[in-house]
């Protein structure tokens, strides 16, 4: 099953995934996340890893990705990935599509259609997950990324500018046939969380998670997440119901 996080800048994106990965793993799940996010440095190191290489290179580099991707017609599997661009720990395995490095090296174009192709082809067996991190906003759709995935997870933290981001994603995953989920983050009190419900599709809201100091510690230090969290269980039996309910379908 395929999964893609997304959401305004800050609303901790980065966070939920590298959570929500490690649930799935301890379920003994293989889980592939995909890092797409060209200014996210620090996913990684929220899940004990060093960092890969880009796996824009191994197709030769930025300059050449928009050709290279046009020849990507057969489908790989998670045995299939160059080992040299994956970094790996216990059931989970990061692959990190590209970067911006450079002043004016241009745009993250070229990387947004490698991530839009590698999700459209990859093929997951029974049991393997991929939880795709994207760039803050909406810019994805422009490049047609979710056409690639099963499901969408919007995270929305307590701004005005998250709940109408979430909105706007919600009517471009329906033009995309693609089922949108909102998880609430770093929810401090009743108020708050009553507030959010009440301003937006509440049937949609698939987990609520409070505000965590632990958590705010551990990524202000770049360390890894180690800790339980309230929500992430719920996502991930969603998550495994949702995928098993597609299996029996197609059988």
């Amino acid at each position: 099953m395929k999964i893609l996080i997304c959401g305004k800048g800050g609303c901790g994106k980065s966070t939920i995934v590298a959570l929500l990965a490690k649930e799935m793993a301890r379920r003994r799940n293989k889980v592939l996340v995909i890092d797409s996010d060209e200014s996210n440095i620090g996913l990684h190191n929220r899940l004990g890893m060093q960092k890969p290489d880009d796996f824009m290179n191994y197709f030769g580099g930025k300059k050449v990705l928009f050709e290279k991707t046009k020849e990507m017609k057969n489908k790989w599997g998670l045995d299939a990935l160059p080992g040299d661009y994956l970094a790996g720990k216990g059931n989970i395995q990061l692959l990190s599509m590209g970067k911006i490095y450079k002043f004016g090296e241009g745009c993250a174009c070229p990387i947004n259609a490698l991530s839009s192709k590698f999700l459209e082809i990859l093929d997951l067996g029974d049991g393997e997950f991929l939880i795709a991190d994207t760039d803050a906003g909406i810019e994805h759709f422009g490049r047609g990324v979710e056409k690639g995935v099963d499901i969408l997870l919007v995270i929305i933290d307590p701004s005005q500018e998250s709940i109408l981001l979430a909105k706007k994603i919600a009517e471009l995953g329906q033009q995309v046939d693609r089922p949108v989920y909102y998880i609430f983050n770093r929810i401090a009190d009743q108020e708050t969380k009553e507030f959010l419900l009440n301003s937006i599709d509440r049937n949609k809201v698939i987990a609520i998670i409070p505000e965590n100091k632990e958590i705010f510690m551990s990524g202000l230090a770049g360390s890894e997440f180690n800790m339980d969290v309230d929500g992430i269980k719920e996502i991930a039996d969603i998550l495994e119901s949702v995928r098993e309910a597609r299996v029996k379908a197609t059988k």
